[in-house]
């Protein structure tokens, strides 16, 4: 149930969604949040890459 919630919020077809409900702020937030979660899951397989090899 987690796994499919982050899937969803890392799916690229809904970073561009548009959302009327939301302000300025929470969407850059969002953007924010999705750019820092991507760099920590590229890290961490860099990590693991350089750990097995």
């Amino acid at each position: 149930m987690i796994l499919k919630k982050i899937a969803g919020y890392l799916n690229p077809l809904t970073l561009f969604e548009k959302n009327e409900n939301q302000s300025f702020n929470l969407k850059m937030m969002h953007g924010i949040n999705r750019i820092s979660l991507f760099m920590f899951l590229i890290c961490v397989i860099i990590m693991l890459v350089k750990f097995v090899f």
